[in-house]
């Protein structure tokens, strides 16, 4: 498989690097990045961290804010950031920020023309693991994280791919996407009228009805803009009472939805992740 290297950077003696390659899945060039701790270079295979971001960002957005380097160094752990949708002149778009390029919702598209290009979901489960496996020294031990969009991305994807995932945690995720603007806008175009497809991709409604279990962390800003109308934690919080699902979920006062307070708790996110990832 064909891939460039487009930037690299050295960080708290590890590496950030940032790729572009062709995408099967995607039919389009996609690009990632992706944090080397230090470890590698003594020849340790470490384990991975995937970030799925939100709307509107792109691998860059966590990188660059998060402040997660420092840590990921000292824990020997890789992270990997995808870019949050297909991208090229070919790819179907929207003009609003919340559909097309920038917002690709971590689904399998199946309606015309977004079915094409738009299959976030493999893409994110299959095809870039198997890549950078195959060429960074990564051993098979994943977990998964994201914000938003991606919190939501990050939570389907763990619950539906256990064996896949030792952990997952979330900051701000669309918890029940069946039920807000943002989820059924994207629903409805991607997947088509029939809801029951949606439910595939509904973190609280596949954690009520979920019988094997990734432990999980979520974070939520109780200052956030979003909060009421488009994330609804509360949903999330009953479907794991339901099924007795091991969530924890920190509701922290006056936070809102940015990378401020990405950066304030990805500390915390790292090492509840280090610690199943080294179990």
């Amino acid at each position: 498989m064909s891939i460039e290297n487009l930037s690299c950077n050295k960080s708290f003696d590890g590496w950030h690097k940032q790729y572009s390659h062709y995408s099967e899945t995607l039919n389009c060039t996609m690009r990632f990045a992706i944090y080397l701790p230090p470890q590698v270079s003594s020849g340790d295979k470490v384990p991975a961290l995937y970030w799925l971001s939100g709307l509107t960002c792109t691998d860059e957005n966590f990188m660059h804010k998060a402040g997660a380097q420092r840590i990921a160094a000292e824990l020997g752990m890789a992270i990997i950031a995808p870019d949050t949708s297909p991208r090229g002149d070919e790819v179907a778009d929207d003009d609003g920020y919340d559909l097309g390029k920038g917002a690709g919702f971590y689904v399998n598209a199946t309606q015309t023309p977004w079915s094409r290009h738009y299959r976030m979901y493999d893409y994110v489960l299959n095809e870039l693991p198997a890549l950078v496996e195959s060429m960074f020294p990564l051993n098979d031990q994943r977990s998964i994280a994201g914000h938003s969009m991606g919190g939501h991305g990050a939570l389907v994807l763990a619950m539906r791919n256990p064996e896949r995932y030792r952990s997952v945690s979330a900051f701000s995720p669309i918890s029940n996407p069946v039920n807000c603007p943002w989820g059924k806008k994207a629903f409805k175009t991607y997947l088509g009228k029939d809801t029951a497809a949606w439910a595939e991709y509904d973190a609280s409604l596949l954690m009520r009805s979920a019988s094997r279990f990734v432990p999980a962390l979520v974070d939520q800003g109780e200052a956030d803009n979003f909060l009421t109308e488009q994330l609804m934690p509360e949903a999330l919080e009953a479907a794991a009472s339901h099924s007795g699902y091991p969530l924890v979920l920190n509701r922290r006062e006056g936070y809102d939805h940015s990378y401020y307070f990405i950066a304030s708790f990805i500390e915390q996110h790292l090492r509840f992740h280090a610690k199943h990832l080294t179990r």
